[in-house]
C-alpha cells in the first residue's frame, strides 16, 4: 500500500495538471482568433496533404507494379522461347527430366543469344521448371528451383494451360519477402511442363518506402510552411483588430481622445477611419450631453434658489391666514388649510430638487461620525409614527440588543430610513411594516418590508427612477415629491453602500440598505437577505386591485429641508421659528 499511494497521488496530480492545461487552452481558443484560424488551416491542410499523399503513393505504386508486370511478362516470354527448343523430345524418365531441367535453368541463368535486351528492365529473377505429369509415374513432381515459393493457385492455373501472374509473400530467413511470380506453360510433343519466373519486389518496395517517406517529410514541411503563412496572414488582419479593441477599451474607460492609426487605404484602414469618425462623433455627443447636463443642473439649482425667496414670503402670508382661519367662512378656512399643505409639499419638492442638483454636481460631502444606528432607526420611526397611525400600519422594529455602531452621516441615513418607512406605510394596505437591522464585522444592513400589493416584474429597478409612478391614479397618503428614493439611492452610494428593492405581487415589497461599518471600505456581502421566505406566508388581499406606485419620501418639515449638519445621535433637533427658517432659506 505504501507504494500505491504515491502512484495514485502522482496520477491525480497529472490528471489535475492536464485538466488545468486543457482549461487554459480552451480559454485561449475562445479568446484568440489567430489561434483558431491557424489550427483550422492546419487541420484542413493536413486532410488535403494526407489525401494527396495517399493518391500520389497509390499512383506511384501502381505505376511501379504495372511496369514490373510488363517487364516480367516480356522476360518470361523470352525465357520460354530460349529454353523451349532444349526441352523438345524430352525422355520420359525422371532422371532425364531432372537433367534437362537443370541444363535449361543454367542456360537461363547465363543468358543466351535469344535473350532480348528489352527484358533487362525486369530485374533479377529466379527460374523454376516443373513437370506437371511427373507425379503419375514417379510419385512426385520433378522440378528445378524454388517451387515452394510459387503459390498453389498459380500452379493450378498454369498446369491447366493458362498463363498468369501473382504477387505472393513468403518467409525467407524469417523475413517476409514479396514476390512477383509469372507462370507460363511449355508445350512439347512428349509432355506438358511449366516455367515460373520469380521476381523479388525488394527494389520496388524500397522505392515505395522512399516515396512514402519523401511524401511524409514533404507533407510535414508543407504543413509547417502553411502554418507560418497562415500565422503571418492572420496576424496582418488580427493585429489591427486587436489594436482597435485596445483603443475601444481605453475609449470606454473615459479616454475619449484615443484614436486608431490609419495606415494605407485597404479595408483595415477604412475600418480605422470609420472607428475614428465614430469616436469623434461620440466624443462630441458626450461633450454636448455634458454641457446640457451642467446647464440642466445649474438651471435646477438656480430656479430652486430663486424660488426660495417668494416661497418664504408666501409661506409667511399663508401662516398668517392659517392662524386666522377660524375667523373665515368654512370654505375660505378649508382653502387656507389646503394652501398650507401644498406649500409644505412645494417646499419639500424644492429641497429635494436642490439635493438632487448637489448630488448630480458631485459637491455633496459626507460628515461621517461614529453613530449607533439603532438610534437613527428609532428617530425615523418617531418621525413617521403619525402617518403610520393614520394609515393603520404599525411599524415593528427588530433591532439588535447591543449597540451597533458605524461610521456614517447620521442625517443622510436617517433620511433614507424615514423615506423607506414612509413609502412602506403608504403601500402597506393597512398591514404591519417591519424594520429589521443586523450587522457583522464589515457591514450593517437594514430591511424595511411591507405586506401590501408588492412590485411587478421589472419594477424593482424602476422604483429608484425620478418621478416614476407605477399607477398615477393611486391615492397617496404622504404627499411625497417623487424624488425620495432617488435621493436615498444616491445617499447610499455616497456611503459606499447599496440600496436594493424586491417585491412580488401579493407578497409586499422589501427595501434593503447595506452600509459599510467603516467609511471608505468596500461592502462585499450584506448581513440580511433581500428576498424573504414567502412560501408559507399568506398572500395579501386588497379590496381593489392596485399596483405599487412610486415610493415617495415622507413629507419634511422646514427644519429638515435646510440641510444643516447632522445632530448628535442622542440629541433632539431644536424647534425653530418661522423667521429662523426664512433666514436659513435665504
Amino acid at each position: 500500500m505504501k507504494f500505491v499511494r504515491p502512484v495514485v497521488a502522482k496520477a491525480q496530480f497529472l490528471v489535475e495538471e492536464a485538466r488545468k492545461r486543457w482549461a487554459a487552452f480552451g480559454d485561449l481558443w475562445r479568446r484568440s482568433l489567430q489561434l483558431r484560424v491557424v489550427v483550422s488551416t492546419l487541420a484542413l491542410s493536413s486532410a488535403v496533404v494526407f489525401v494527396l499523399g495517399m493518391v500520389l503513393q497509390m499512383q506511384i505504386t501502381n505505376q511501379l507494379l504495372s511496369t514490373k508486370d510488363e517487364a516480367a511478362v516480356r522476360q518470361a516470354m523470352a525465357s520460354r522461347a530460349l529454353i523451349q527448343s532444349d526441352l523438345v523430345g524430352l525422355n520420359p524418365g525422371p532422371d532425364s527430366v531432372q537433367t534437362r531441367f537443370t541444363s535449361a535453368i543454367n542456360k537461363l541463368a547465363v543468358g543466351g543469344s535469344g535473350t532480348d535486351a528489352t527484358t533487362a528492365g525486369a530485374g533479377a529473377f529466379e527460374p523454376v521448371l516443373a513437370d506437371g505429369l511427373g507425379s503419375a509415374g514417379a510419385g512426385r513432381v520433378p522440378f528445378v528451383g524454388k517451387l515452394e515459393d510459387v503459390p498453389r493457385a498459380l500452379r493450378d492455373m498454369v498446369e491447366n494451360g493458362a498463363e498468369g501472374t501473382q504477387i505472393h509473400t513468403v518467409q525467407r530467413d524469417g523475413t517476409p519477402t514479396t514476390l512477383f511470380v509469372v507462370g507460363l506453360p511449355i508445350s512439347t510433343s512428349a509432355r506438358s511442363m511449366q516455367l515460373y519466373l520469380i521476381f523479388p519486389l525488394t527494389a520496388e518496395q524500397r522505392t515505395a518506402e522512399v516515396v512514402q517517406s519523401t511524401l511524409a517529410v514533404g507533407g510535414i514541411v508543407l504543413l509547417i510552411l502553411l502554418a507560418l503563412i497562415a500565422n503571418l496572414v492572420t496576424r496582418q488582419v488580427v493585429r489591427p483588430v486587436r489594436q482597435a479593441a485596445e483603443v475601444a477599451e481605453r475609449f470606454a474607460d473615459g479616454t475619449l481622445h484615443e484614436r486608431m492609426h490609419v495606415v494605407g487605404e485597404d479595408d483595415v484602414a477604412r475600418l480605422a477611419e470609420s472607428f475614428n469618425e465614430m469616436a469623434e462623433s461620440i466624443q462630441a455627443q458626450f461633450k454636448q450631453l455634458e454641457e446640457f447636463g451642467q446647464l440642466q443642473r445649474r438651471f435646477t439649482s438656480d430656479v430652486s434658489h430663486e424660488l426660495r425667496t417668494p416661497l418664504t414670503t408666501v409661506r409667511m402670508a399663508a401662516d398668517v391666514l392659517h392662524a386666522s382661519r377660524e375667523q373665515f367662512p368654512a370654505g375660505l378656512a378649508r382653502s387656507t388649510e389646503l394652501l398650507v399643505d401644498e406649500l409644505d409639499r412645494f417646499e419639500s419638492l424644492l429641497g429635494d430638487l436642490l439635493e438632487i442638483s448637489r448630488l448630480d454636481a458631485g459637491v455633496e460631502e459626507l460628515t461621517a461620525e461614529q453613530v449607533d444606528i439603532r438610534v437613527l432607526a428609532r428617530r425615523a420611526h418617531d418621525s413617521v409614527r403619525a402617518i403610520a397611525t393614520t394609515a393603520g400600519s404599525p411599524v415593528v422594529l427588530d433591532l439588535p440588543d447591543s449597540e451597533l455602531t458605524a461610521e456614517l452621516d447620521s442625517r443622510r441615513v436617517e433620511r433614507i430610513l424615514r423615506n423607506l418607512l414612509a413609502n412602506a406605510i403608504d403601500h402597506g394596505e393597512g398591514q404591519p411594516v417591519e424594520l429589521t437591522m443586523r450587522g457583522n464585522d464589515d457591514a450593517v444592513a437594514i430591511t424595511v418590508r411591507d405586506h401590501g400589493v408588492g412590485l411587478r416584474q421589472g419594477e424593482a429597478e424602476l422604483v429608484f427612477s425620478r418621478f416614476w409612478r407605477a399607477d398615477p391614479s393611486r391615492n397617496r397618503r404622504t404627499g411625497g415629491t417623487g424624488l425620495g428614493l432617488s435621493i436615498s439611492l444616491e445617499d447610499a452610494r455616497l456611503h459606499g453602500g447599496w440600496l436594493e428593492a424586491w417585491g412580488e405581487p401579493g407578497h409586499g415589497a422589501v427595501f434593503r440598505l447595506t452600509l459599510p461599518r467603516r467609511h471608505g471600505e468596500e461592502v462585499r456581502e450584506s448581513p440580511l437577505p433581500l428576498a424573504p421566505a414567502i412560501a408559507l406566508e399568506p398572500v395579501a388581499v386588497v379590496e381593489e386591485p392596485v399596483v405599487a406606485d412610486e415610493l415617495d419620501e415622507v413629507e419634511l418639515t422646514p427644519e429638515e429641508i435646510t440641510w444643516q449638519p447632522a445632530e448628535p445621535v442622542d440629541g433632539a433637533p431644536a424647534e425653530k421659528s418661522a423667521d429662523e427658517v426664512s433666514e436659513e432659506v435665504r
